[in-house]
């Protein structure tokens, strides 16, 4: 990789005050294991991880019945770690039972509002109600502990409610993106064998109706396996409802047995969360009852500083990560969880704003590709509306560039509220580097790894890279949200992540510490290109292309070159679109000469196309591979995660 990047040398651009750290839950829980500094906290945390780990569990006030006999097991290897052995643990009643019947029953669990400006909002209380009568009707269905059930809902409140009834009755939650194809869902289900699922009529989306359940329909019927269909209404459609296996939502809530929770141990499996990746097929990631649940409950109190009352708010889907992420995370800590289901643009760009303002969010977790759609509308919207309850930004699923959070920090968070930036992924179960409220933060940065996980950067051989040098980010101790496996396909699990080297995790993104010891990551590893004997991540050049003020966003990849061996090929969209060939031909010439300069001739694009959007999943991930392939004319592998596949053909024309 090149020894400069487009993020070094960038100032501090925020610090906490002495007033902030005292009051944050980070602070709480050092004062728990008494250490003074961030560096002695982190150095505990790696050093003793059971005892971290027990530490976190009482934070937590997680209860097992019976307790746990063994905290950490990893006697069939790291790679096969076991938490919390002999315990009793069934995450919902950490969720949903013991708020129930606290102090908190009538704070707001979750507040919705739906993109046509409907809001409701449900209590703790509430709450408990609902997942007990969906948790009943459930079983008067005929599933039960073990059976996989498919959640094909956009993020609404039963969706809540369907994810924490599955789980109450031991069942295994296999969350699917709301706005998925035929096929990418019928793929899931039939890997893990569904018994049901829940879906709904439809949803609109910017001002236009997605007929979800016709899509469902279709998917069900490629699918042996699926006895019951749970149906929600979102939109009051009329449809076609003959299916015998149909059962309405609310007919679910009828069921007269109250109160059930299945005792389920500490490892039984909770969710099957599957990600697409950068290569290959869909892979089903196995979580436990004590595993995801914990580690996004930590990340979500260390790092971005809930506890009762807060309202986060996330923009995701139920079938990204970070969906399951904020409704565990945000429960056990008996925060309230604000969930938007629409565009954040629609029907005025400054919706999103809106929505905060209204909804009084405290925490906004949104993704950089986001911010870089909404940077193009103005500077003034945000100001429109009176946003004095957000305390700090977080954003997750692909690098920053620097223009970008630049806008946000300065122009939305008026240069006081922190980012919090995140990153680590579905197998993790949250974070491997997280900001906090702790910490300085640099833009595009993070100030450290998550407390527990213990991160390293390695070069080619395994050894550690210095300051300055970009190596492959690893993890070289088991944490409570590791992923226990691909769901059957246990050699596919160790080959992605444990082959490498010896007792460590590869987690395949390219990383470097500055000077100041600030983390960054400049994208993954499996995109790295080698252009004329120097290897490149594709970030860095993208990071100065959108840098531009015409360019919103970019991608680039390498393609075969008979002389540099590959050359690099960039597609960019413009922030407004142009006409004009000479413009075009102009500001092509302009972004090549540009990043010749920062980088060097050699890194310079050889080509590059303007295109009207990039192939991105539902989670803002740029497909990179899906771009080289339709650039080739090859096969793009699995798609079936994209959110625009139009854009694939669009891509697929420039070569030909």
């Amino acid at each position: 990789m090149t020894e400069q990047t487009a993020f070094e040398n960038l100032p501090i651009a925020w610090r906490p005050t002495p007033e902030i750290i005292e009051r944050t839950r980070l602070k709480e829980f050092m004062r728990q294991v008494g250490v003074e500094t961030w560096e002695q906290l982190y150095e505990f945390s790696i050093g003793d991880i059971e005892r971290f780990t027990e530490e976190v569990l009482k934070f937590l006030q997680i209860e097992f019945d019976p307790p746990y006999e063994k905290l950490l097991d990893t006697s069939a290897g790291i790679e096969w770690a076991k938490w919390c052995i002999g315990g009793g643990l069934n995450i919902v009643k950490m969720c949903v039972d013991r708020w129930a019947e606290s102090e908190i029953k009538d704070q707001p669990a979750v507040i919705w509002e739906g993109e046509e400006g409907v809001s409701r909002q449900i209590t703790y209380a509430e709450l408990k109600t609902a997942v007990e009568a969906c948790a009943s009707g459930l079983r008067a269905n005929g599933i039960r502990k073990g059976d996989a059930v498919g959640i094909h809902l956009p993020m609404m409140i039963e969706t809540v409610v369907s994810l924490l009834a599955i789980n109450r009755i031991g069942a295994i939650a296999v969350p699917v993106f709301s706005g998925y194809g035929v096929e990418a869902i019928s793929t899931r289900l039939n890997a893990v064998g569904a018994k049901a699922i829940f879906t709904c009529d439809g949803f609109p989306r910017r001002g236009k109706a997605f007929n979800a359940f016709e899509i469902a329909q279709e998917a069900i019927g490629k699918c042996s396996t699926i006895e019951k269909v749970f149906f929600v209404s979102r939109t009051e459609t009329n449809l076609n409802l003959e299916d015998s296996r149909l059962v309405f939502y609310e007919k679910l809530l009828e069921s007269t047995e109250k109160g059930y929770l299945e005792p389920t141990s500490a490892e039984d499996p909770l969710i099957i969360l599957y990600t697409s990746g950068t290569t290959g097929r869909p892979k089903g990631i196995a979580h436990t009852h004590c595993g995801f649940p914990i580690k996004s409950a930590q990340d979500m109190a260390f790092g971005t500083d809930v506890g009762k009352g807060t309202r986060i708010c996330w923009i995701t889907d139920i079938g990204w990560m970070m969906g399951p992420w904020l409704i565990y995370g945000a429960l056990i800590l008996g925060g309230t969880v604000v969930l938007y289901d629409g565009a954040p643009d629609f029907p005025s760009p400054d919706r999103i704003w809106e929505f905060c303002a209204k909804h009084k969010v405290e925490i906004l977790g949104i993704s950089p590709s986001l911010i870089r759609s909404l940077a193009t509308k103005g500077d003034d919207l945000p100001k429109k509306h009176d946003l004095s309850s957000l305390r700090a930004f977080a954003s997750t699923g692909e690098p920053w560039n620097p223009a970008p959070w630049q806008w946000l920090f300065e122009k939305v968070g008026n240069s006081k509220i922190p980012i919090i930036n995140y990153s680590g992924g579905t197998e993790i179960s949250g974070g491997i580097l997280m900001g906090s409220f702790l910490l300085p933060i640099k833009p595009c940065s993070f100030p450290a790894p998550c407390p527990g996980i213990d991160a390293i950067i390695l070069d080619e051989k395994g050894q550690p890279v210095e300051k300055g040098q970009v190596g492959e980010l690893c993890i070289r101790k088991p944490w409570i949200g590791m992923a226990r496996g691909f769901w059957q396909e246990p050699e596919r699990y160790i080959q992605t992540y444990w082959s490498r080297f010896d007792k460590i995790w590869v987690h395949g993104d390219w990383a470097m510490q500055d000077a100041d010891g600030h983390w960054y990551i400049l994208g993954r590893s499996d995109d790295t290109l080698k252009v004329a004997g120097k290897r490149v991540g594709p970030a860095e050049i993208e990071s100065l292309l959108v840098a531009h003020p015409l360019v919103m966003e970019a991608a680039v990849v390498g393609v075969p070159d008979e002389i540099k061996g590959t050359k690099l090929v960039a597609f960019c969209v413009l922030k407004t679109e142009v006409d004009n060939v000479e413009t075009l031909e102009s500001l092509k010439k302009e972004l090549i000469e540009l990043v010749a300069k920062e980088m060097g001739k050699p890194l310079a694009p050889s080509e590059i196309y303007f295109v009207k959007a990039l192939p991105k999943t539902r989670n803002a991930k740029v497909m990179r591979r899906v771009i080289r392939a339709a650039y080739l004319g090859e096969d793009a592998g699995d798609i079936s995660a994209l959110e625009n596949p139009q854009s694939v053909e669009e891509i697929r024309r420039l070569h030909g």
